[in-house]
């Protein structure tokens, strides 16, 4: 306590008050020198009073230490306290539970009171003791009595806070009898009755309010010298009047007319006589009784405002007749009002609630003539007139009376100067613009436009205007441009700082309109430019989606229209389409609304345009794989179903096939080593989408491996790729490849700018071996595969061959005549070949002095003759005569070399 005495920092103050709270709560017993204790209790009390006199404390940490202190006193008292201790007991009681009430915490308060109320009994006790006399004894009830009132009162607000009605009504009574002898609390009593009816009014607890709302007025009424005064007790009686009203207007009727009609005669007010009438309605009263109520305050001086809440009281509640009259009885009081505009409207407002257009309309045209004659309405009034005006010409045009609609617009034109710019005028002429080209008068529609293009040039909805009547001429040229203006102000973030400010989606809303009008109108081509915006634009998914949808239906159509030549751009134009189709779906994960389904169900849609386009498009290859990379990306998006996975399968092989066809054409080194490389890629995730398929079912017959394999070897040949060999190996290990793959990738592997003879003849002599080993011999495969065999290892013009070489190549040419000899089927001209390849092989090593070799490979070519058909005879007679030459010239050279022996 010493230290919170002398501390000035208020996050110190805090702490200190809560510690000294929570020690002082559980106190039980008095501790300490009882005059010493004391004393700190008052210096603490004092202190506090001071503190929160200047803000230091808050209201609650001014009832804890109020509590301490009253605490600390209490345990400081004794079995025979002086006068001076019980009333400084009593005084601090009192206040340290009025405290807790103040704060909200009434339960705490409970406590306190009581040992005020105990304390009071103690003292008033100790003064009759001391009494002489029935005077003295007079003096000393009056002397407690005053405290015994606050102590009751302070029960009575605790009781009310806590919920407890009955404890509340006998602390009231208590006080209420005292009154006599303390008038001066009746004001206070009063007032305190009626905040008690002020909380459980809040509280929608009408019984209990209707209850103290009584109270506070009759206790009002019991001494006119210390009242509160009419003022208040009007209010009081104004509030009751309300309580029973919304308690059971039906059942307690009368108490609440009651008390109303009794605080108009306390007090006049504006809310007296508007509760009256309310009641009345509400009770269905007839108009003549209305009629006497409204009677009473015409004769009062009230506001405008509050005749224009009464007619509007009248008129909502259905009393047109009642309503109606006054309203015309208004303006003759306010006639010099600059606010009587007001009344006016309100008049119209309720005419064409109630259906009575005409009437309405004489009394817009009476203000159009006073507006002309020097008697303006309030800007605000004149605002909400337009308001009205535009209401009903809107409403008018939506049950499509045009003309009626433009009536009422015209109306709203009559209050603009000529020449003035205003961006409501602007909004105003482009609405009588849709009614003439509903109406077609498009002249009259251009005029209009024209007048809002001079008002608000920069208006997305001028453009849009301007659109529609280009589109209704059908010209084309103009309504392309208007669009072009429209979804450049779309990007604009804000376009309009006034308040006429559009939101963020109007841009779109407005393209997708001037892309559904076109579209009624079959023009094309302004659709396609409004949804090519519009596309760029909207933000919601699915909303998206269907714009790309219809945009790339429109302009498929369109090509289909075309002849070949003119239709690229167009081609190219659905490509961007479903580029931007498939961005768009990558970034909708981060949109809730748009579900998996939603996704997965675009993703198929466009997935299936761009296969159908790649199919479409074969004769382009470059189109072709285009279209199938742009279907296999957005099928990453669907379920990896096995028919899905079939349809990556065949886009990613497509794409590499034509990557490969690109690169085998007249390209520089780069770009073949470009579309080599993409090919590999395509290749590679082909490959793994391809191991999760076969999983799925039997692939025996498709041809999917070795198309990978070819492109493969194809690709990484012509990069020259060193781990080609690694690729080989295990071909060569597979039990079951064909013919035909190995022929094929020994061509490729010669195939420019690749270059592996090694591999080319290891394939050439597996499919060689192949084919060997068939049932019977396919004589024609078998002569191709080994011509190209022996093309590859005996080059045609070369004489100096290893012997190795030259065996390996004869061993081919034996395997061939024995399968010649073994068949028909052999072709003649691949056995002529044979024939002259051998016979040449023969006649180079003759030129060189080998004739032995050339006695063989000639000898070898003479047997092939002996199988030609009917070529045989062409070249018999010239073979004969060489092979006999070769023969003498063998035979002298062996007969030179045994005389050199002897």
């Amino acid at each position: 306590g010493r230290e919170l005495l002398g501390e000035e920092a208020p996050s110190r103050i805090a702490a200190l008050t809560e510690q000294l709270f929570q020690a002082a709560s559980n106190i039980s017993e008095e501790g300490g020198g009882a005059a010493e204790v004391e004393e700190s209790a008052i210096n603490l009390w004092n202190w506090t009073v001071t503190k929160h006199t200047g803000s230091v404390v808050n209201d609650e940490q001014r009832a804890k230490l109020r509590f301490v202190a009253c605490r600390l006193v209490c345990l400081c008292e004794g079995s025979d306290p002086p006068e001076g201790t019980i009333r400084r007991q009593i005084l601090m009681s009192m206040k340290t539970g009025k405290g807790w009430i103040d704060i909200g915490k009434a339960d705490i308060a409970d406590g306190f009171l009581e040992t005020a109320m105990s304390s009071i009994e103690k003292l008033y006790a100790k003064l009759l003791k001391g009494s002489d006399g029935e005077a003295d004894v007079n003096v000393h009830k009056a002397d407690v009595e005053k405290n015994l009132f606050k102590v009751l009162s302070y029960q009575a607000e605790s009781a009310v806070a806590q919920g407890d009605f009955q404890k509340a009504v006998t602390c009231v009574q208590r006080c209420k009898d005292m009154l006599m002898k303390l008038p001066k609390e009746t004001c206070y009593l009063s007032i305190l009755c009626y905040n008690f009816g002020v909380e459980t009014y809040e509280w929608k607890k009408y019984e209990q309010s209707s209850f103290w709302l009584s109270q506070s007025y009759d206790i009002g009424k019991m001494d006119m010298k210390y009242s509160v005064g009419k003022e208040m007790q009007a209010k009081v009686l104004r509030l009751l009047a309300t309580a029973y009203f919304e308690w059971d207007c039906n059942l307690y009727l009368d108490k609440a007319l009651k008390a109303i009609s009794l605080a108009n005669q306390e007090k006049i007010h504006p809310a007296g006589f508007f509760l009256k009438v309310k009641i009345l309605l509400k009770s269905g009263a007839s108009d003549e009784d209305i009629n006497s109520a409204v009677a009473e305050f015409l004769h009062n001086d009230m506001s405008l405002d509050f005749c224009v809440n009464i007619a509007k009281l009248l008129l909502e509640h259905g009393r047109e007749s009642v309503g109606f009259d006054f309203l015309k009885s208004v303006p003759e009081r306010f006639e010099s009002s600059p606010d009587l505009g007001k009344i006016t409207l309100l008049h119209i407002e309720f005419l064409l609630q109630n259906k009575r257009e005409l009437l309405a309309k004489q009394k817009v045209e009476e203000v159009i003539i006073g507006h002309y004659t020097g008697k303006h309405l309030l800007p605000e009034a004149l605002n909400q007139l337009h308001v009205m005006l535009w209401d009903r010409a809107a409403k008018h045009y939506e049950a499509k009376s045009y003309s009626e609609a433009l009536h009422w617009y015209n109306y709203s034109v009559s209050f603009y100067t000529p020449g003035q710019i205003d961006q409501n005028l602007a909004k105003l002429q482009r609405n009588m613009a849709s009614c003439y080209l509903h109406l077609k008068q498009i002249g009259k529609a251009k005029e209009a436009v024209k007048e809002a293009e001079r008002c608000d040039p920069n208006s997305i909805f001028t453009k849009f205007s301007v659109y529609k009547i280009a589109v209704m001429e059908k010209d084309t040229d103009k309504a392309v441009e208007a669009v072009i203006e429209m979804g450049r102000l779309a990007e604009k973030s804000s376009q309009h700082e006034d308040k006429l400010r559009v939101d963020e989606n109007t841009g779109t809303n407005l393209l997708s309109l001037a892309a559904q009008i076109a579209l009624e109108n079959e023009q094309q081509v302004v659709a396609i430019k409004a949804l090519e915006y519009l596309s760029e634009h909207l933000q919601d998914c699915r909303q998206l989606f269907a714009a790309l949808k219809c945009l790339v239906r429109l302009m498929l159509s369109k090509v289909m229209a075309e002849h070949e030549e003119t239709r690229d751009d167009d081609i190219k134009s659905v490509l961007a389409y479903l580029t931007l189709a498939h961005k768009r779906l990558a970034e909708s994960f981060t949109d809730e609304k748009f579900t998996v389904d939603m996704r997965i169900l675009e993703a198929h849609w466009f997935r299936k345009v761009a296969w159908n386009l790649a199919v479409q498009f074969r004769g382009c290859p470059e189109k072709m794989r285009d279209f199938f990379l742009l279907s296999f990306k957005f099928s990453q998006f669907c379920p990896s179903d096995k028919a899905v996975l079939i349809a990556q399968k065949t886009c990613l092989l497509m794409a590499a096939a034509v990557d490969l066809e690109r690169g085998r054409q007249q390209v520089t080194p780069s770009e073949q080593a470009e579309l080599l490389t993409q090919a590999l890629q395509h290749l590679q995730a082909c490959k793994d989408i391809w191991k999760v398929l076969k999983l799925t079912g039997d692939f025996a017959k498709d041809p999917t491996d070795t198309l990978l394999l070819l492109y493969e070897f194809e690709a990484r040949s012509k990069l020259n790729d060193p781990t080609l060999h690694n690729l080989m190996e295990s071909v060569w290990e597979q039990p079951q490849i064909e013919v035909k793959t190995l022929e094929i990738i020994a061509s490729l592997a010669m195939e420019s700018p690749a270059r592996y003879p090694v591999l080319c003849k290891k394939a050439l002599k597996s499919a060689l071996n192949l084919h060997r080993k068939q049932t019977v011999i396919d004589a024609v495969k078998f002569s191709k595969c080994l011509h190209s065999l022996i093309n590859l290892s005996l080059p045609t013009g070369l004489t100096d061959l290893d012997a190795c070489v030259l065996q390996e190549v004869w061993d081919y040419f034996e395997d061939a005549l024995s399968v010649v000899s073994s068949t028909d089927a052999y072709p003649e001209m691949e056995i002529l070949w044979l024939m002259t390849r051998a016979w040449n092989t023969g006649i180079f090593q003759y030129t060189v002095g080998k004739y032995k070799e050339a006695e063989q490979w000639c000898g070898l070519g003479m047997r092939f003759l002996n199988h030609l058909g009917s070529l045989k005879k062409s070249y018999e007679g010239h073979m004969i005569g060489l092979y006999s030459e070769v023969l003498d010239k063998l035979d002298r050279v062996k007969g030179f070399l045994l005389n050199e022996e002897e």
